[in-house]
């Protein structure tokens, strides 16, 4: 089984008697469903798992089941069996969306008190803009990913001892010995052709086959397909435009949203804002949004029409764009250019580890290929992305340091060079020590 970060959270939620109904949220495919059922199974004796998805698109049980009295009935219906006492008993609630009336009733559920509950959501963030009556003090609504790095190093046999030693190193500022870093860098390429899908993760670990990972990547993608059209009928067809010409956004210069692109003619941002905003809280596509003056927090200052869209997988990008050619990705060839798979990969881990995403364009000064929140310093952090041996040359993140106006402490650039070193207040560091770069939250905080 693929050890996941989010498995801890799930079982201090589930043991702690919350008044609030934990969802976890997330894309389809990303494993939601499997960590909730194991770690379900495991803690309670009479585990009940009811998928609405699958409910509505059969015999529809739960289609009129708007009261406690009558979930309940349909339930029992199905799971009588199982229904005991609340410190036994777990209900999981699989794609809560796709019933959004469940989402008011969670509230009188919980009051009611009967049983432990957990839910899961894909396109939540759709469904809840688009609900009345959302008990929002109810939901404790925590996001999910695939697996991130360094959970595709747990998967490859990376202990715990090994990863505290890769953190110690990064805070402390040091390089791997040239072993370790041939190691990292192998593991890295590899995960740009994998990705965090679990199923190609799993695919991967037992046949060691990309044309196998490969074939399951492209259903994912077809299905990430026939759910951005499903879900709204009156733009489907233009959601299926965007989503599908996000890898050539990424080769074009600025590799963000031309919108002129997408069905030819005088288009603009706002032709298109129910699509891409669509996407991004569907968690299919990462949203990427411009900052011409940044200031802390980045929130304030944000442009809504110019914006990159990434996959939300660096495996299905690499697939769209590579196929089976994966000495593009293991050899560094030279006359491939893989910026947009490196900075695809820094944007999912980022987004993972709790940064909200932006990106510095300037017509003057030029671009940034990242920017987020430094909670620390109180200003803001410039990452540069370099997939080549011409990691020193960045103008744009230089005039973007220099500038007083912005209170710049620190800036980072990643690349495939192995020694970590600064310039000034810019730091140089491999590629795979983006899994170090996280926002921390603190536990708590007492006033």
């Amino acid at each position: 089984m693929l050890k996941r970060k989010i498995q801890n959270y799930i079982e201090r939620y589930l043991t702690s008697n919350s008044n609030k109904l934990l969802v976890i949220d997330g894309a389809r495919q990303i494993g939601k469903s499997f960590i909730i059922r194991e770690v379900g199974q495991r803690l309670f004796p009479n585990y009940i798992e009811v998928n609405f998805a699958n409910d509505k698109n059969g015999a529809r049980v739960f289609m009129d089941a708007n009261t406690v009295e009558k979930f309940y009935f349909q339930l029992s219906t199905i799971a009588g069996d199982k229904m005991h006492e609340k410190a036994n008993t777990l209900v999981f609630l699989d794609e809560i969306q796709a019933y959004p009336h469940l989402l008011t009733l969670v509230k009188f559920l919980k009051e009611d008190d009967r049983f432990t509950y957990i839910a899961s959501g894909s396109q939540l963030g759709v469904t809840l803009r688009q609900t009345v009556s959302i008990p929002v003090g109810s939901l404790e609504i925590k996001h999910m990913y695939q697996l991130d790095f360094e959970e595709f190093l747990w998967a490859n046999g990376f202990g715990e001892t090994a990863i505290t030693e890769l953190r110690r190193r990064f805070e402390a500022g040091e390089s791997l010995d040239e072993n370790l870093h041939v190691r990292m860098l192998d593991l890295f390429k590899k995960y740009l052709l994998i990705g965090g899908m679990p199923d190609a993760v799993n695919e991967y670990l037992s046949s060691r086959n990309i044309v196998e990972v490969r074939k399951i990547q492209e259903n994912i993608h077809h299905l990430y397909g026939l759910d951005a059209s499903q879900y709204d009928v009156e733009h489907k067809l233009k959601i299926m435009s965007v989503y599908n010409l996000v890898p050539s956004y990424m080769e074009n210069k600025k590799k963000r949203v031309v919108y002129k692109a997408i069905e030819g003619g005088d288009k603009r941002w706002k032709d298109y804002a129910d699509e891409i905003d669509y996407l991004a809280s569907s968690g299919i596509t990462l949203a990427v949004r411009a900052i011409s003056s940044p200031s802390f927090p980045l929130v304030e200052s944000s442009s809504k029409n110019l914006i990159k869209l990434y996959l939300n997988d660096v495996g299905l990008l690499t697939n769209t764009l590579y196929r089976h050619e994966i000495s593009a990705v293991l050899n560094d060839e030279l006359s491939v250019n893989l910026g947009s798979v490196y900075e695809s990969v820094v944007a999912s881990e980022l987004k993972a580890h709790g940064y909200a995403l932006y990106y510095y364009d300037n017509k003057a000064k030029g671009e940034v290929d990242f920017i987020v929140d430094d909670y620390d310093s109180l200003t803001v952090l410039p990452i540069e992305v370099k997939s080549g041996k011409d990691y020193q040359i960045h103008h744009a993140l230089n005039a973007f340091a220099a500038n007083e106006d912005y209170k710049i402490k620190k800036g980072i650039v990643l690349s495939n060079e192995r020694i970590v070193h600064s310039k000034g207040i810019i730091t140089y560091l491999p590629i795979y020590y983006v899994m170090f770069l996280k926002h921390r939250v603190p536990e708590e905080i007492l006033l």
